[in-house]
């Protein structure tokens, strides 16, 4: 595991005997590996993207973490196969340490010259005596200023839910990777005692997100507007698309737009070419590290696979009328049904069709006087402002899931 870190990891300022001290990952200043096998290795300045698998994902390991290495890694052939065989030797632990070893050097390679470094902290866990104490007290022991706190408590099921702001510019073991890792250790110590689910968020790491459409581009135009004016603190590295309609919006707004088409093959197996177009989608986003999947009116269904995955950080919006009018037309439907209220939910995406845990929603009233048309305007400026403030929500780290339900903690 020393080996990987060393040769997979750059930037770092603390030394092998600190970070050994600190029982932290070794970060060498270059892609170096001192030796393997015996064999002294040349090292390299030159920087490469490492691109690790998500959770659950060992397979891609090996070959992105190859890919990522500079040639000087391996000697031969030979020795790329045994890199190769080492990587998927690793147990998930270890895998999840490495990972951890290169976000934490890409995070304090970002923070110089930043100004005060903040984070915010998300806990869930049985709710206990002493809960909030512990915390306190770990955070007070890293060095660590709360800045702000909000809580809840959910007494039917006994559940307590807890957001913090903290600084951690005076951070008692230095603001660099080996500082963050040992903070991060110290609080996933307390998370064990009290059985917590817990996320640490870093001010200063922008989410990078994905934006899926299919033809409709009022939510684009809406995300893209407030993404340039700085409403949305994310970059939007693609915009995937299986049309072309709206890649003329991408480039007013100079947003990469990728094509990846449903093609039918030649046998007329439409699952298979859905399979095939997922698989497409899927290698895009690991490839450029997304944080964040917005379904802008994307409307093709996903795999339950590609749900599960993603079901966490991948946000779709949709009109309210489910599951009163299904099918196409909805709004001709709620209209010949003389409805009196229409709306907007965005969602996390679950296998379970539109039926995820619901992270904001609104209404507004249509009378006898309002027309098909006259809905389907009011419902689009519904879902614009819907999705945008479920995103700002999901951004600004405000959301906390438990079962099918979310815990918001608004501004």
């Amino acid at each position: 595991l020393q080996h990987l870190q060393r040769g997979l990891c750059s930037g770092a300022r603390a030394s092998r005997q600190h970070a050994m001290s600190l029982r932290a990952p070794v970060l060498s200043k270059s892609w170096v590996r001192p030796s393997w096998q015996g064999r002294k290795v040349a090292t390299s300045s030159t920087p490469r993207r490492v691109c690790l698998a998500r959770r659950g994902h060992r397979q891609p390991v090996a070959a992105s973490a190859l890919e990522g290495a500079p040639d000087s890694l391996a000697s031969d052939d030979n020795d790329k196969e045994q890199i190769r065989k080492e990587l998927d030797s690793l147990s998930q632990d270890q895998l999840e340490s490495v990972k951890r070893a290169v976000k934490m050097q890409r995070l304090a390679a970002t923070t110089d010259g930043q100004g005060p470094l903040t984070a915010t902290l998300l806990i869930s866990c049985p709710d206990r005596k002493g809960v909030v104490a512990a915390l306190a007290q770990c955070l007070y022991g890293c060095g660590c200023n709360i800045l702000s706190s909000d809580q809840h408590v959910d007494a039917e099921e006994g559940q307590f839910f807890q957001r913090l702001e903290i600084d951690y510019s005076d951070l008692s073991f230095g603001t660099g990777p080996h500082g963050m890792w040992n903070m991060e250790e110290a609080i996933k110590e307390v998370a064990e005692r009290y059985d917590m689910q817990w996320s640490l968020h870093f001010g200063h790491q922008r989410k990078r997100v994905a934006i899926m459409v299919s033809k409709a581009d009022h939510c684009l135009y809406d995300l893209l507007i407030r993404h340039k004016s700085g409403e949305l603190q994310c970059d939007i590295p693609l915009v995937l698309s299986n049309h072309t309609k709206l890649k003329e919006v991408c480039d007013q707004f100079d947003v990469p737009f990728i094509h990846v088409p449903i093609e039918e093959p030649a046998d007329g197996d439409k699952e298979k070419a859905k399979k095939k177009q997922e698989s497409e989608i899927e290698a895009l986003l690991q490839s450029l590290s997304i944080d964040v999947i917005i379904l802008a009116r994307y409307m093709q269904i996903m795999s339950k696979e590609f749900c599960d995955r993603h079901t966490s950080h991948a946000i779709n919006i949709h009109h309210s009328f489910l599951p009163a009018f299904e099918g196409a037309r909805p709004y001709h439907q709620a209209h010949r049904r003389g409805v009196k209220i229409i709306g907007a939910t965005a969602h996390y995406v679950t296998a379970d069709l539109d039926a995820g845990p619901i992270i904001e929603q609104d209404v507004t009233r249509i009378t006898h006087r309002d027309s098909p048309k006259a809905m389907i305007r009011k419902g689009r400026d519904l879902e614009r402002l819907v999705l945008s403030r479920a995103i700002r929500l999901h951004l600004n780290n405000r959301v906390l899931r438990h079962g099918n339900k979310t815990v918001i903690f608004e501004e």
